[in-house]
């Protein structure tokens, strides 16, 4: 991670602004704070990376679930929220929501498929990192197989 600046004007006037590689990862984020932080709303945030490495360990867990279950998942979208409550400090995230929209081919069981999200839950190691509550609320609908 790199930041310049300057903090000494105070709060309200240092850059927020900063730059974070993973190696070997070739591609770089720029982010900076919420604007709630005074922050650039157009850049992503902490707290937006953690709730999607929550939202991204879902998948690739129930992907992983799905593909030794034998389930046909077709396409996955997650609508995913936290909450953060900043009036009992510490500040944290208490609460995050998946929301995945999983498609899947037809005549696939949708209990199996539940099963899949659940057990995917229990394997997601960013879910077991964390303290806050977390609620998974799965729609399951079926597609035909794009030609």
């Amino acid at each position: 991670m790199r930041w310049r600046g300057s903090s000494a004007a105070g709060y309200e006037h240092y850059p927020r602004e900063h730059r974070v590689e993973v190696p070997p990862a070739a591609a770089d984020l720029t982010l900076s704070s919420d604007p709630a932080f005074l922050g650039d709303p157009a850049l992503m945030n902490p707290e937006q990376l953690l709730l999607a490495s929550a939202s991204s360990c879902q998948l690739l867990s129930f992907l992983a679930r799905a593909a030794r279950m034998r389930l046909e998942v077709l396409g996955y979208e997650d609508r995913a929220e936290a909450e953060m409550d900043m009036d009992d400090a510490p500040a944290r995230i208490t609460r995050i929501v998946l929301r995945p929209h999983i498609e899947v081919a037809p005549g696939t069981d949708e209990a199996r498929v539940r099963k899949a999200v659940e057990r995917a839950h229990g394997d997601c190691f960013i879910a077991n990192s964390l303290t806050s509550e977390m609620k998974i609320e799965p729609t399951i609908r079926e597609v035909r197989p794009a030609v």
